[in-house]
């Protein structure tokens, strides 16, 4: 089936499947990808749950969602499976990771330099509204960004762990 569907396609099937098993054991998605590296195929799950998750609660996650991707079987070739947590610095890819860290600061990594010669540019997240999104800067000003000129946006939460 992977060799027929995207990727993408492939991740958005799998979440379909693991979803409501994530969700029993009190967790929520944050992401699927699946990602080929090299020769190998990667299906990598990444679960939140308002709370830090543990090497003990990744695991029990796994246990969980083996069965039904092995029933399912939604992907015929094989690949490795990985379930962890998005850590600090994650990646905001989908629109409720704009709503739910509203007011976080996060970091966008422009794909080309801007007519200032920025390729980078932080503040806090103000929202999200359509394809751009609108962050105050710390000289008091705004930027709205173009998700289509920003290769990523990320959470800035792990700044302050090395003062």
């Amino acid at each position: 089936m992977a060799n027929r569907k995207s990727a993408g396609g492939t991740a958005q099937a799998v979440e379909a499947l693991v979803r409501p098993v994530v969700e029993a054991m009190g967790l929520c998605i944050w992401d699927v990808r699946f990602e080929k590296e090299g020769p190998d195929w990667f299906l990598r799950i990444y679960l939140d749950g308002g709370r830090p998750l543990d090497m003990e609660a990744c695991e029990a996650a796994t246990r969980a969602i083996n069965p039904v991707l092995d029933e399912a079987d939604p992907i015929s070739q094989s690949y490795y499976l990985e379930v962890g947590s998005p850590g600090l610095g994650r990646r905001l890819t989908r629109d409720e990771h704009f709503t739910a860290k509203r007011g976080e600061k996060v970091r966008a990594h422009l794909i080309r330099a801007d007519e200032t010669g920025r390729r980078e540019v932080a503040g806090t997240l103000l929202g999200k509204e359509g394809t751009a999104v609108r962050l105050a800067l710390e000289d008091g000003t705004e930027a709205l960004l173009d998700t289509k000129l920003v290769s990523d946006f990320r959470l800035c939460d792990d700044e302050d762990l090395f003062d």
